[in-house]
């Protein structure tokens, strides 16, 4: 139930960060789209070892390919939206003056 949940705030992160790159094609709106796809590729490796999709990814497993993906995806994405975010507001700011 979680999963589902956690799927729609990511599904619905992804839309508006490709809406705001659609309407406003700066490097900063790439970055959070980006950022935002990659915690798609979060939900979707949870979705995979939840629902045994390709065993041999070995995914909830520590020091497996399906670990580092999902860990790694993790990372770009809570990194790369917030700063592509925030950097498309500081821009922004300073396109308005």
């Amino acid at each position: 139930m979680k999963l589902i949940g956690i799927s729609v705030v990511v599904g619905a992160l992804i839309c508006a960060s490709a809406w705001q790159f659609s309407h406003q094609k700066i490097a900063w709106r790439f970055i959070q789209l980006i950022g935002a796809a990659f915690l798609g590729v979060v939900v979707l490796t949870h979705a995979a070892e939840r629902f045994s999709l390709f065993p041999g990814m070995g995914w909830g497993r520590p020091n497996t390919v399906g670990h580092y993906l999902d860990l790694a995806s993790a990372v770009l994405g809570l990194v790369m939206l917030p700063l592509g975010y925030i950097g498309s507001a500081v821009s922004g700011i300073r396109h308005s003056n």
